[in-house]
């Protein structure tokens, strides 16, 4: 028999089995997912922050099988998608697809509206896992059905090789949290809302092309979690709702945001305490409070954050820029921090460190402790500023600032150049630099 009448067979088989990583031919770009075929193939990025970030995964599919994974789809599990509560649909659908120890992908068909009571979709899981969100996941507005833990709605708990994506939106419905604020309501009591969407210490985990609109509160966070890729996100709230941040990173280390745009009430990206390096790039901001590090120290707490690199951004009538904020009385450090290639359009307070932050109704205590703030470089930073000081950086008397570098920064207001306020701070500028701190 010809070499070719035994090479071709061979060849097809291969391809067949060929691992779910990779994009094949029949495959929604988007989502991965077959409809003719009944296939969905989980997808998980190649590298991360210039490490392996797939190689555990591929490793743990080594010598078995490498055929299709299992397809979850909550239709058959119940859910009508017509608007009607789906929590308990979804929940055993999760439980089936976890359980599963083949790869498995959990299907929200498109065209379909779900609500959903708060849920937690709780690992560990037996093999990787992918939730293909194609419809609309919707909040109970009934405050309620939150009784038992006001700070939660969608939560992924301790789950490993995770990827969440697929173009469809989760809506927090967060109006009727955001009218009995005390931010929004003087005469009412703080009360604690829900994060819409949370990742609570999850390892290789991706999520990317979602739209998430309205949350009671946060609008995603990761929480404890190791090895991110966060991509394609469009994260959307009124510029009034409160405290509505757009991604919140805490406890989490090697995480990458990228090509995402958000506009919010609060801070589009916000980071704080136990967060280790951190990349975001391609960032569209505004409205909302900018891109924060912090606050930190508060109740004064130990907080340390490192290796932040927030490199190509755009920021558009924010109420800050690029932001660092610490609370009097804290202590450790934020350090090896980048602002690199922003351009702000009418956005006030452009750059800002406060180590004197302070948001409560009282005014704070002047204190002698500070979170030490350190090597922090802004390089090419230019546009506009809607405020006279373009750049605030009040620092702590007795933890001054340390390490801070200015490079390739044009700032103006009106076609005017700008002020900067520079307080108790060791600041080096190189090129040039409009305003300047000297």
């Amino acid at each position: 028999m010809s070499l070719q009448t035994h090479f071709i067979p061979s060849l097809v088989v291969f391809l067949l089995s060929f691992p779910s990583y990779y994009s094949l031919p029949g495959i929604s770009e988007a989502s991965g997912y077959d409809a003719s075929a009944g296939r969905v193939y989980p997808w998980y990025p190649s590298t991360i922050q210039g490490r392996n970030f797939g190689s555990k995964i591929m490793s743990s599919k080594m010598g078995r099988s490498l055929a299709a994974v299992k397809t979850f789809n909550v239709n058959d599990y119940g859910a009508k998608g017509d608007g009607s509560d789906a929590t308990e649909a979804f929940n055993n659908a999760w439980k089936a697809a976890c359980s599963s120890s083949q790869g498995s992908v959990l299907v929200v068909p498109k065209n379909k509206n779900h609500l959903l009571k708060p849920i937690t979709f709780e690992g560990p899981c037996k093999s990787s896992i992918t939730v293909q969100i194609y419809g609309t996941l919707q909040a109970s507005a009934d405050r309620s059905a939150y009784s038992k833990d006001l700070t939660r709605w969608l939560v992924f708990e301790n789950v490993q090789n995770l990827a969440v994506e697929g173009g469809g939106t989760i809506n927090g419905n967060g109006k009727i949290w955001w009218e009995n604020s005390c931010k929004v309501n003087d005469d009412l009591s703080c009360k604690d809302a829900p994060t819409a969407l949370i990742f609570y210490n999850c390892k290789n985990l991706v999520v990317k092309n979602l739209k998430i609109q309205n949350a009671q509160k946060m609008h995603v966070s990761f929480e404890k979690c190791v090895g991110v890729e966060v991509s394609g996100l469009t994260i959307t709230a009124p510029a009034d709702s409160p405290n509505t941040d757009g991604i919140h990173v805490t406890r989490t280390q090697n995480i990458q945001i990228s090509s995402s745009v958000i506009g919010t009430g609060d801070d589009c990206i916000s980071i704080v305490s136990g967060s280790q390096k951190v990349q975001a790039t391609g960032i569209t901001c505004g409205p909302g409070h900018g891109i924060s590090i912090g606050s930190l120290g508060d109740g004064n707490s130990e907080a340390h954050v490192s290796d932040v690199t927030v490199n190509g951004a755009t920021l558009t009538g924010t109420t800050n820029g690029v932001r660092i904020k610490t609370w009097q009385g804290g202590s450790g450090s934020a350090s090896n921090i980048k602002f690199q290639n922003i351009e702000m359009h009418n956005v006030k307070n452009p750059i800002i460190i406060d180590q004197k932050y302070c948001d409560q109704d009282k005014p704070c205590k002047s204190q002698s402790r500070a979170v030490q703030v350190q090597n922090v470089l802004y390089q090419n930073i230019k546009g506009t500023s809607s405020s006279s000081e373009a750049i605030q950086i009040d620092c702590s008397e007795k933890f001054p600032c340390k390490g801070i570098a200015l490079q390739g920064i044009d700032l103006r207001v009106g076609g005017k150049a700008a002020k900067a306020e520079c307080n108790n701070a060791k600041i080096t500028e190189r090129g040039n630099v409009s305003p300047s701190c000297t």
